[in-house]
């Protein structure tokens, strides 16, 4: 997915929204509305097998302790090399929070 394809109104609606959230709570509370339980998670799965990805797990590691499928490992592995650098931009930043 191109960055330009998600320049349209309703993304800069949804992605102003969340940055414009004060606390971890208030997250919650738009992704819980927003999303349902199992994208929420998802998302969350996609970001922990990109961090493992980047300390340099296996597969078969992340497969065990995430559940991830190995499509799933696969795209994220191939947006850590070929992608825009949202996973390691978000992961930096993550690291310098200790979170």
């Amino acid at each position: 997915m191109q960055l330009n394809k998600l320049n349209k109104k309703e993304m800069e609606q949804l992605f102003t929204a969340i940055l414009n959230l004060k606390n971890m709570e208030e997250c919650y509370q738009l992704f819980e509305d927003l999303c349902t339980v199992g994208e929420v998670k998802s998302i969350a799965q996609r970001l922990e097998v990109a961090r493992m990805l980047e300390e340099g797990c296996t597969y078969s590691q992340i497969e065990s302790e995430t559940g991830a499928s190995t499509a799933t490992i696969s795209r994220v592995k191939r947006c850590l090399h070929y992608g825009t650098n949202g996973y390691k931009l978000a992961l930096k930043r993550l690291k310098e929070e200790n979170v």
